[in-house]
């Protein structure tokens, strides 16, 4: 059965459409069950997904209304939200303080942007830890994550969570399919309401706005049934011009249920209303004949294929609140002052007059600039009639609460001077400099952190996909450690469970290979790099790298922690060794040589030893050592070439 994958709407439309989804007919008084994993999804069940689907979003209102009202506050347009009711024609200005904190936390994350290593468990499996470590960069690289990444960091910061779809596409371009791993919107997504983590929930709902004659020619069977869970009504979230007579709202549906062992799977239900189910895994029959969903579940692992990235935590819910709930107050009296201050100005700056009402001026050409003549009927003119409105000036102190406003926002969000590039407080030293900006970079580790132990969840997915998905050959381009570019070719045999023997029953026992995965920076900050480059020239000042000091550089060594210290005490160790090896053959050497010297000084007398080949043992000595140095140094320098391929595709 085809089915029909489409990227939800980014203008956050189908969300609302969910409160115009039809009633279910007879069982809205009945308790909701999620659907067996081998029952027939027929126009009940989908009626009790619809029930389930709108009780999720009356849970999350109030979540969705700080969403709306978040956008308004990161697209500077919080006047709407805040503007004077009595006053409309106040100054109204929207300073970025906030703003500039969200774009200073994105590209912190970016510049560290996560890349995984997969370590084996065990010692079998390490060939194929070594590909995953390999290949994974390749796939996310295929479904461009780093756009992706980019995306959801801004969600993150705004609305306090990054949410990610990690799941399979049968159709994609290859034929073979693909990952599927793009952003989710969280007004477009359904969970069950007091839960702290998504795969707590019973079931998952993800809804999105199609176009209804794209529905119809991929499901001929249903035309005529689509659109009509719309009203012709229906306007965006943020846009009110766009009209959607046109679409009809798509519900992707993830439940868990018990299978016939007890264990629980995970089936998938695509359905456009209560008589359009697109897609039932549970029901779903292969070419053979078969229902290779029906006790398995949709994806072997059995998890939502979907990650939330948190910023931070709320009891109660897997998602969080983001940096304008943290910093919106300040902000909002920043604005504020501001706006009273420019008003103050404004008056400050103008020049009006009071005067009486029978002072009888020509107020037109009093109140024009180029009026040379201002003409009155009075027979004399003083301060009893007019005189002008002066404004008194505006202290200090009101300038330094707006100080202290803006000083809170950057404290609140660590977002000081000194973490964009600027300084205080006479520090002008690149050293001092550089210690302060690491210094105030905690907060942004500890996002990004966080951000890694997510990454980690979604190359899970990735890795448990591949496992059941990757069964033909697929070829890679990656990069090999001297980088060059290698090509392989890979498939999920050495992943996929291994039968390792039979049990007294005769039940085959299986081997699923496991592993560990590392979260690293693929992508440094300059900062960083400065770092190791004043590193490397300090350990090469004080003769770490010199092999007559390996000894006390290898004991140093241990006692620091920094990124490559395996590789730098690997290649000490190896100078040090190499430092021995030529010593010891340089004394043979001397050695040959001071036999030469003396039979030399004999004068001849005599015919010196000999080996079998006519030369003198003295000779055969000192070329042994030079052999023995020429082939030592050819081993060591092959055992140092980098031989093991991995890298990004």
């Amino acid at each position: 059965m085809a089915t029909f994958y489409g990227k939800l709407s980014e203008d956050h439309a189908a969300q609302a459409a969910v409160e115009q989804l039809p009633p279910p007919v007879d069982n809205a008084q009945e308790e909701i069950q999620p659907v067996a994993a081998s029952a027939v999804i027929d126009r009940e069940a989908i009626g009790k997904a619809i029930l389930t689907l709108r009780e999720y979003k009356d849970a999350k209102s109030s979540l969705e209304a700080r969403i709306k009202e978040d956008e308004q506050w990161y697209r500077l347009r919080h006047w709407e939200v805040i503007r004077h009711k009595q006053d409309p024609n106040a100054p109204e200005p929207t300073s970025a303080w906030l703003f500039n904190a969200i774009c200073a936390k994105h590209a912190d994350a970016i510049d560290n942007f996560p890349e995984t290593n997969v370590l084996p468990r065990e010692q079998g499996d390490e060939n194929e830890a070594k590909m995953m470590s390999s290949i994974l960069p390749c796939v996310m690289e295929i479904v461009d994550f780093e756009s992706v990444y980019d995306e959801q960091w801004w969600e993150k910061l705004k609305h306090g969570t990054g949410a990610y779809f990690v799941g399979w596409d049968p159709d994609a371009e290859n034929g073979l399919g693909e990952h599927d791993i793009h952003g989710l919107d969280l007004m477009n997504c359904y969970w069950e309401p007091g839960i702290s983590d998504i795969q707590e929930s019973r079931n998952f709902f993800t809804v999105a706005l199609e176009d209804t004659d794209l529905l119809e020619e991929a499901y001929p069977q249903y035309k005529g049934k689509f659109g009509t869970a719309l009203s012709n009504d229906f306007k965006y979230t943020y846009d009110s011009n766009v009209k959607t007579e046109h679409k009809t709202l798509v519900v992707d549906w993830y439940t868990k249920v018990p299978n016939r062992d007890g264990r629980n799977i995970l089936q998938y239900v695509k359905f456009a209303g209560e008589d359009a189910v697109l897609f039932s895994s549970a029901d779903y029959t292969a070419p053979d004949g078969s229902h290779p969903y029906a006790e398995q579940g949709y994806y072997d692992h059995g998890l939502y294929p979907v990650v939330f990235d948190p910023l931070f935590p709320e009891k109660g819910t897997p998602i969080g609140f983001g940096l304008i709930a943290v910093t919106r107050s300040p902000q909002l009296y920043i604005d504020k002052l501001s706006a009273n201050i420019l008003e103050h100005s404004l008056l400050a700056t103008k020049v009006r007059y009071i005067a009486t009402d029978n002072c009888d001026i020509n107020e037109d050409e009093l109140k024009d600039a180029n009026c040379v003549v201002v003409h009155s009927a009075l027979s004399s003119l003083d301060e009893n009639h007019i005189k002008e409105i002066h404004v008194p000036s505006l202290e200090g102190n009101y300038i330094e609460v707006l100080q202290m406003k803006i000083d809170e926002l950057k404290e609140t969000s660590a977002n000081r001077d000194f973490s964009n590039g600027g300084t205080s407080s006479g520090v002008t030293a690149a050293a001092a400099i550089a210690a302060l900006q690491e210094s105030g970079n905690k907060l942004s580790r500890d996002m990004i952190q966080a951000s890694y132990r997510a990454d980690k969840k979604i190359s899970s997915l990735v890795i448990e996909n591949s496992r059941q998905f990757y069964d033909e050959s697929r070829s890679f381009r990656i990069t090999g450690e001297d980088g060059s570019d290698q090509y392989v070719e890979w498939n999920n045999s050495g992943i996929r469970p291994q039968v390792t023997g039979q049990a007294m029953d005769g039940t085959p026992l299986l081997r699923k290979p496991v592993f560990d995965l590392k979260i690293k920076p693929q992508k440094r900050s300059p900062f960083s790099q400065e770092a190791q480059y004043e590193r490397a020239k300090e350990l090469y000042g004080l003769g770490f790298f010199n092999p007559a000091n390996a000894q006390q550089s290898l004991i140093a060594l241990e006692m620091m922690e920094f990124e490559g210290k395996d590789k730098v005490r690997q290649l000490v160790q190896q100078g040090q060794t190499l430092y021995t090896m030529v010593q010891q053959l340089t004394e043979q050497l001397a050695m040959a040589q001071g036999i030469q010297v003396q039979q030399d000084a004999s004068g001849g007398s005599g015919s010196a030893p000999q080996d079998g080949g006519g030369q003198t043992i003295s000779q055969a000595r000192q070329d042994a050592a030079t052999a023995n140095m020429t082939s030592y140094g050819q081993k060591l320098a092959k055992r140092s070439t980098p031989s093991m391929s991995g890298g990004n595709g």
